[in-house]
């Protein structure tokens, strides 16, 4: 039998971006954190974009389109080296940990096709996978507990807040780890879950959150802005 899937490397992953469209945005920094049983190992890539980073994405993450240019690598030198990297994992079954991991792949794999190179689907040869999202995750086993669900709400609930500097790839990245950490101790059969139960499971509460925001909008006389998929929505 095969360990529980806790027991593997656990790779984290985050995107910080020039806005909040995953279809239209471009990727500016990106961390991937691999945790195993030898430690941490970290990597983070700073982009030039290619466009223009607006204001409001400056006052999130702190990254200037002038700092870009002249401190970013090439993208598609980034996009490459993060698709491959999250590939490698992937196809030994490490799970990527994101947290609203439908933005992150969903903006990479529009990346990725954006700028001629092979998506993270078209490297596995098969849908992406597996991926732990502590935000679906959070959701699918608290399903009725109220209040906001953002990274520092959830880090707030676990009681793993450490006064981080959120919309930092990097620190967003260990904040996301331990939320999953707490969550497996407080929920230890999630732990030992097979991964394509809780890929199936994540997807159900992504699908009955969009659907719920769905209802929403038009209660509200509004079109609806669903996009449909986890964790790459269309």
């Amino acid at each position: 039998m095969r360990e529980p899937w806790s027991k593997r490397p656990i790779v984290g992953f985050d995107t910080e971006t020039t806005g909040v469209d995953a279809a239209t945005d471009r990727l500016v920094t990106a961390s991937v954190v691999v945790v195993d049983a030898g430690g941490v190992e970290k990597f983070y890539w700073l982009a030039d974009p290619g466009v223009e980073i607006p204001l409001p994405a400056q006052n999130v993450h702190g990254i200037s389109t002038e700092q870009a240019q002249r401190e970013g690598e090439p993208i598609r030198k980034v996009l490459d080296e993060v698709a491959q990297i999250l590939h490698v994992h992937m196809e030994q079954g490490h799970p990527i940990v994101a947290f609203n991991a439908s933005f992150d792949f969903t903006l990479l794999e529009n990346e990725l096709a954006r700028h001629d190179l092979p998506t993270l689907a078209q490297r596995l040869g098969r849908p992406i996978g597996p991926v732990i999202d502590p935000f679906m995750l959070d959701k699918t086993v608290d399903k009725f507990r109220r209040g906001k669900r953002n990274l520092e709400t959830v880090a707030r609930f676990y009681g793993v807040w450490n006064d981080d500097n959120f919309h930092n790839a990097e620190a967003d990245v260990m904040v996301t780890l331990r939320v999953l950490g707490a969550l497996l101790r407080r929920h230890p059969d999630v732990a030992t879950e097979n991964l394509d139960a809780l890929m199936a499971a994540q997807l159900e509460t992504y699908t009955d959150m969009t659907n719920y925001f769905a209802r929403k909008a038009l209660e509200h006389g509004r079109k609806p802005d669903v996009h449909v998929g986890w964790p790459v929505a269309h």
